[in-house]
């Protein structure tokens, strides 16, 4: 379990509602221009979350999937997340968010589930398409994620204001059953 400020969970802003990005946008942003050529394709839709399948890399027989959800602050155009969860072939899980360019990266992104404080991970990159945070997916956080009703992600444009952006968690338990 990774650790959380208390100053986060009170800059949260959970007013936001959201609206579900185009998969076409997911592939732009979660890959550099090259790799954004090939086609991921859906394979199934399990509530607010989708399997998204590509052709597997050079030298691999399996196709990489993983499970995907985009959302965007109604209000803020510009802020939004792209929540991609993945298990490897070697049994590691982990739950990478992809944040606008522009986020204040110290504090991290920050996690809350059915208004529950859960922790914080680190950004790890930034590329010219968005900054990415990234955690290794422990069975305690993957049980909240299969039982929860929302997950509210929260990152910072400023020091004082934190914005909190819901990811549905309707299907998750679903499209992890079909991920594996």
């Amino acid at each position: 379990m990774i650790s959380m400020e208390p100053h986060v969970a009170r800059s949260c802003l959970t007013a936001l509602s959201h609206l579900r990005l185009p998969l076409a946008l997911f592939l732009a942003i979660l890959a550099p221009a090259a790799a954004a050529a090939q086609d991921g394709v859906v394979k199934a839709q399990h509530g607010d979350w989708q399997v998204v399948c590509k052709q597997p890399p050079p030298g691999s027989k399996n196709e990489v999937c993983a499970l995907v959800q985009s959302v965007t602050a109604e209000d803020r155009n510009n802020v939004g997340l792209t929540v991609y969860f993945q298990k490897f072939s070697n049994g590691t899980r982990v739950l990478r968010i992809f944040a606008p360019l522009g986020v204040l990266l110290p504090p991290g992104l920050g996690l809350k589930i059915d208004d529950k404080d859960v922790g914080n991970a680190p950004f790890l990159r930034c590329h010219n398409f968005a900054c990415y945070a990234q955690v290794v997916a422990e069975e305690p956080l993957i049980e909240r994620l299969k039982t929860g009703k929302t997950a509210v992600f929260i990152l910072f444009q400023t020091e004082e204001a934190g914005i909190g952006i819901p990811i549905s968690l309707a299907g998750f338990a679903q499209a992890l059953s079909a991920l594996n």
